[in-house]
């Protein structure tokens, strides 16, 4: 029963990705053939926050369609989620409707719908592996909670999230940290090097958001709150969101049932959301002076970090499972509607130019970093993916510069209006496309070595996991 009510809800949620066409939806683009370039890898001009992820998908693209690896992810990931939920549901004891409340809540809430509506297909993927990352860790699986952490460690958010959960709930707390960092180097080293923080105006531009009738902290207590309100289901805004409240006041009626480990996942993920909106000051301070708080200034995708612990009380409630059931549902009853905009697009991308950069670094002056498809939906610009560009990074929010440009796109972009080749190639540019016209520098393709030996180490560590499930079965 629970893996045919799994199928159900995984069907009903990722539906449009059985369309042809590449992922294009806000801050997703996933190309077939994307290019395997330094930003890809994590060491590219802009902060490394999709490493390892796009560095794979673009390695994966070169025998495999990239777009189809990505969407293979995620329906691993909710399969891999729906068993979590089934084994922390067993954990505490739950019959088979306790269970199925239990799977329905890792699966179908609104920080799911939320953050695939904006794109973040991995954090999802992500926040679906957290109960079996919690579940794998309680039940001493030490082996398989690392493997488990590994494929929740796509991007630098993944892998904290995935770092808190495990070493929060293994039994060899040490060991787990261990390795949990090391599953963090692809981001973890490029930023050290890089250095320097996130804007501190981000902070307001990012912050969590109330939606209808549920105040902001209700919001994020039913898991919604994301900043972007196009990224919104329709029934949140009809009062729908009211339901998580509800919901989050019956699974706390079992919190003294809930493994303490959990509960201070919930309390660090629910508390830190809250005071990010209570106090966006401190966080904006932290945001600009502290090397890697940038990567919590979307403070409402903490809430993550609470779905263990709401999937253990929901298997922990006996009477009321039914209604827990109903409750989960009814948060988001649009789902499967409001996924459509998910649908693959047909995305064009200009082959011969691919071929004639040749893997070369390109300024590309005309082309902005968002742009839009068929249907009027902002997207990132797909030469970014298809291209090893000199990127920007900036970004503009309600006529506020929120993050300034990179300097070297800044410096580029003076040298070719100063009409200076010998600055461009000494910048590493290789080629500058501006309008129709392509001019080359004469410098060739920039290093990749450190971007690629990070992937080659973080694609080594299931070996470490599996020498770990060898040991503990000796």
């Amino acid at each position: 029963m629970p893996a045919l009510w799994a199928a159900v809800l995984i069907g009903a949620l990722l539906w449009p990705l059985l369309l042809p066409g590449e992922l294009a939806l806000r801050d997703m683009v996933v190309l077939d053939s994307p290019a395997l370039s330094a930003g890809a890898l994590g060491t590219g001009d802009l902060p490394a926050r999709n490493a390892p992820q796009d560095g794979l998908l673009a390695l994966l693209g070169g025998v495999l369609p990239a777009s189809w690896v990505a969407r293979a992810f995620l329906v691993g990931g909710a399969v891999a989620g729906a068993y979590g939920a089934v084994l922390l549901a067993r954990h505490q004891g739950a019959g088979r409707l306790p269970t199925l409340a239990a799977l329905t809540l890792t699966l179908w809430n609104p920080y799911t719908v939320e953050r695939l509506l904006q794109g973040h297909w991995s954090l999802v993927i992500t926040a679906w592996l957290l109960p079996l990352i919690a579940a794998l860790g309680l039940t001493g699986r030490t082996g398989w909670q690392w493997l488990a952490l590994w494929a929740a460690s796509l991007t630098p958010t993944g892998a904290l999230f995935a770092l808190l959960t495990g070493v929060a709930t293994a039994r060899r707390r040490l060991p787990t940290l261990a390795f949990a960092l090391a599953c963090c180097l692809p981001w973890l080293i490029p930023g050290l090097l890089a250095g320097g923080g996130a804007s501190a105006a981000s902070v307001a531009a990012f912050a969590p958001r109330a939606e209808a009738w549920a105040t902001t902290p209700g919001s994020l207590v039913g898991l919604g709150g994301i900043w972007n309100a196009d990224a919104v289901p329709a029934s949140r805004e009809l009062g729908f969101a009211l339901v998580g409240v509800v919901l989050f006041a019956v699974l706390a009626t079992q919190a003294r049932r809930v493994p303490a480990p959990l509960l201070v996942l919930a309390g660090v993920g629910l508390g830190g959301a809250v005071l990010a909106w209570l106090l966006p000051d401190a966080l904006a301070w932290a945001t600009a002076h502290v090397p890697g708080a940038g990567l919590l200034r979307d403070a409402s995708k903490l809430t993550a970090l609470a779905l263990p612990a709401y999937v253990a009380a929901a298997a922990s409630i006996r009477r009321w499972a039914g209604l827990v059931l109903a409750l989960a549902l009814l948060q988001v009853p649009d789902a499967p509607r409001a996924l459509a905009p998910l649908a693959p697009q047909e995305v064009a991308v200009d082959p011969l130019l691919v071929e004639r950069v040749a893997g070369r670094d390109v300024l590309l002056v005309d082309e902005p970093p968002l742009t839009r498809r068929a249907d009027g939906t902002v997207i990132i610009n797909p030469l970014l993916k298809a291209l090893p560009t000199v990127e920007s990074g900036a970004l503009v929010v309600d006529g506020v510069l929120v993050d300034p440009p990179a300097p070297r796109w800044t410096e580029a972009m003076a040298a070719w209006e100063a009409g200076d080749l010998g600055q461009l190639a000494d910048l590493g540019v290789g080629v500058v496309v501006d309008g129709e016209e392509a001019t080359e520098t004469g410098a060739g393709p920039q290093s990749r070595t450190l971007g690629l030996w990070l992937l080659a180490g973080w694609l080594a560590m299931p070996l470490i996991a599996t020498a770990a499930l060898r040991t503990a079965r000796r």
